[in-house]
């Protein structure tokens, strides 16, 4: 059984961020924060990290649960919104300030472009918080810069990219973190370990919660920000025109950007939150490193407006090992494990809506439960399957940093689980149900299918562009 060595540290809670947003955007970041939220500083080197994309996920997650940890020190940010860049430095520069007392303890540097921030020797380790269709190429680059990453999901918009980027990382052995959380929080890992050990019986079904996108307005031609390299911000998508809805929101790092509901960025929640929980139930049935060798689905698609992802929609997968997986906005929220001698239901607790969050249909509160309580408290003896403990993902990277050990969340089982994500879609859009070779990669005597493994790339920006 493996743990982070890491001690965590508190940190500023939510009242601190809703302190800096209400002043952050137009009147510069607060410079008092309690010091009880510092730690001393942890004995050894520290692991220098360049955040690229300051956005919601950045500002509200990735950056807050980097640099609790005192063996981690964000040096520099990347945004090809100049003005995010900027915010993104003063949120950086005025954490350390306050730690160290230290007014230039850090001094941010601001990149334009992530490859020049890959090119430089003095950074360790690399987060990438982007939109989806920045996720892989950055990440195959850092990897060829020498860089370790933390990587938010979906691991990539496509299922070739997403095998060039797995294959990258084995070559290179650099420690990448996929964001799937989950695997960090204890009840999807004593659910998937009561499962594994066979506490209720043979694996039969697993029903995840996973609700849809509502449909977007039309929207009008706008100009492009100055302060906004759009051209590269569409990077390997096709070239259309800017409205504020379909890139990110100009004066808020909370909101959610529209690039999340476009398809021409991803795939909707069947990536954005499905890789999460897809990940999770792989874990319970044991699939970490295969996939479905089925898949049907049925969707409703937006017919007019911007935002044009799925909606409501029901998907089936079957695998080698006899579990069928059915996936539908109608179950709660969450994965729900059923065998021939019980179900267990495990999620991340009671949900209210949220601009980030689905909601969750679920009366119960409890983010583990099962059919019998009696199967929650059994437990795992010492010759039986015990799974990877980590107490926070973002604590496993850097352990693993200076471990050199694999990470809770490496790039394949990431990869794995994000086809399964991709697969659905495919299958949503052709309306039909597919042959799936998890081994080979590819769908079975079906062109139609295969030619949406990948996606055309505009030129110079996308992962076929790459030399290596």
């Amino acid at each position: 059984m493996r743990k982070s060595t890491i001690s965590r540290r508190k940190f500023i809670g939510s009242s601190f961020k809703a302190t800096l947003m209400s002043s952050a955007l137009f009147s510069g970041f607060p410079t008092i924060v309690p010091s009880s939220v510092f730690g001393k500083n942890a004995p050894g080197e520290k692991i220098n990290i360049g955040q690229i994309g300051f956005g919601r996920i950045a500002f509200t997650h990735d950056l807050p649960e980097t640099m609790k940890y005192d063996i981690a020190r964000v040096v520099a940010v990347s945004d090809l919104d100049s003005k995010r860049a900027a915010l993104g430095k003063k949120y950086i520069d005025d954490f350390y300030a306050k730690k160290t007392g230290k007014a230039n303890y850090v001094n941010a540097k601001i990149y334009d472009d992530y490859h020049k921030m890959l090119q430089d020797p003095d950074i360790d380790a690399v987060i990438i918080s982007t939109p989806d269709h920045w996720h892989a190429q950055p990440a195959i680059e850092a990897a060829l810069a020498g860089k370790n990453i933390y990587l938010q999901k979906p691991t990539s918009l496509t299922i070739k990219e997403g095998r060039v980027l797995s294959d990258v990382i084995s070559r290179k052995k650099v420690i990448l973190q996929v964001g799937t959380q989950q695997r960090s929080m204890p009840q999807f890992r004593i659910a998937a370990e009561l499962v594994r050990n066979g506490r209720i019986g043979k694996l039969e079904y697993v029903k995840i919660g996973l609700p849809g996108d509502p449909a977007g307005p039309e929207a009008t031609e706008m100009q492009v920000p100055k302060n906004l390299n759009y051209d590269m911000w569409l990077g390997s998508t096709e070239e259309v025109y800017y409205t504020e809805i379909r890139v990110h929101p100009q004066n808020s790092l909370t909101d959610r950007p529209g690039w999340l509901r476009c398809e021409q960025f991803g795939a909707g929640m069947i990536t954005g939150w499905g890789q999460h929980h897809f990940d999770s139930a792989a874990w319970g049935m044991d699939t970490e490193l295969t996939g479905p060798v089925s898949i049907e689905s049925v969707a409703q698609f937006p017919k007019s407006g911007l935002w044009d992802v799925h909606g409501d929609f029901m998907a089936k997968a079957g695998y080698r090992n006899g579990v069928t997986m059915l996936t539908s906005g109608g179950y709660p929220n969450g994965v729900r494990y059923e065998g021939t001698e019980g179900w267990i239901f495990v999620t991340r607790g009671s949900y209210t809506a949220s601009p980030s969050d689905p909601v969750s249909k679920s009366e119960s509160t409890k983010a583990l439960d099962a059919s019998n309580p009696a199967i929650l408290t059994s437990k795992i003896k010492e010759n039986e399957i015990h799974l990877y403990v980590s107490e926070e993902q973002h604590g496993n990277w850097l352990d693993c940093i200076k471990s050199r050990k694999e990470p809770i969340s490496p790039v394949e089982k990431g990869h794995r689980a994000c086809s399964v994500c991709l697969v659905t879609h495919i299958a949503m859009k052709l309306g039909r149900k597919l042959a799936w070779d998890p081994d080979k990669e590819t769908f079975i005597n079906d062109n139609e299918a295969n030619a949406m493994l990948a996606r055309s790339q505009r030129s110079p920006y996308g992962t076929d562009y790459l030399k290596f």
